[in-house]
């Protein structure tokens, strides 16, 4: 079995990924990555160190403080908005399989469905939290292998138990339906995305939408148009039916080459053409 990959983290503990085991640990700090809506694959879990946040997930918005503990499935789209500064959290990482001899019982089979019902956002005590945070670290310290997958095994069902015996939080606020309308046509990437189309389509006037929608979804209308936009640059540029850079950045939305430069910039810190070597 390979040897548990690690990266050094200044604010923590190393993160461990066993290849082939189809479970990680990551340690995050807060950074400037994009806050497109997404899913995995995987299901993953997210401990909450330190700083705020938010998750928007189902129609709804969690904040995340200190302890807080959200469990997010494949079937269900996510955004994490709103990170402080100082953000710091756990990441846990796994496939199905690879915890489905471990689950037997209706508790834990919970974790082998893609999208299933109730809220997965609690907040622990000071105690469990700092439990959870030394289990994590001591699993990332592991020195080999099969140590290694067992132990990420056993940190994933504790966090699962931990979650349960947490108090149950107040119901998640609903995002606003004119203010999910509006996301979903920018994710679908409409023509015309403009404020004014948008506000019109979802039945609000320009300047209530946009102060809403930054109030609910912790990101600016064009923020939020620029990151589906280059999600889409990224998609139809990897599918090869577009031979240039302007080309895809023109068919994902972008009206120019220079503004393309300027967002691209803007959202990664890089040159177009360094994003798409690199992937």
């Amino acid at each position: 079995m390979p040897r548990p990959s690690r990266a050094a983290d200044p604010a923590g503990p190393h993160d461990v990924a066993v290849p082939g085991s189809g479970m990680r640990l990551t340690h995050r700090t807060g950074d400037r990555r994009m806050a497109a809506p997404h899913r995995h694959r995987s299901v993953e879990f997210n401990l909450v160190l330190h700083g705020t946040a938010a998750y928007l997930l189902a129609g709804r918005r969690y904040r995340l403080r200190p302890g807080s503990l959200v469990w997010l499935f494949p079937g269900q789209e996510h955004i994490l908005v709103d990170r402080s500064p100082h953000y710091r959290d756990w990441i846990g990482l796994f496939d199905a399989a690879a915890l489905r001899p471990a689950c037997t019982t209706p508790r834990t089979r919970t974790l082998l469905q893609a999208d299933p019902p109730g809220h997965f956002a609690r907040c622990l005590d000071g105690a469990a939290a700092a439990r959870l945070e030394a289990l994590f670290g001591h699993v990332a310290r592991a020195g080999d292998p099969d140590t290694a997958v067992a132990g990420l095994r056993h940190a994933i069902l504790a966090a699962w138990e931990a979650f349960h015996a947490a108090p149950q939080e107040p119901a998640a606020p609903a995002v606003h339906p004119a203010v999910a309308g509006a996301a979903r046509l920018l994710r679908d990437g409409v023509a015309d995305d403009s404020n004014a189309a948008l506000a019109a389509a979802v039945g609000l006037g320009p300047h209530h939408l946009s102060r809403l929608f930054r109030q609910q979804m912790g990101v600016g209308l064009a923020r939020f148009r620029n990151e589906h936009r280059l999600r889409r640059f990224l998609e139809l540029h990897a599918s090869g039916a577009h031979p240039t850079l302007l080309d895809a950045a023109l068919a994902a939305g972008f009206g120019s080459y220079p503004q393309f430069y300027r967002v691209v910039r803007e959202l990664t810190g890089r040159r177009p053409a360094d994003l798409t070597r690199s992937g």
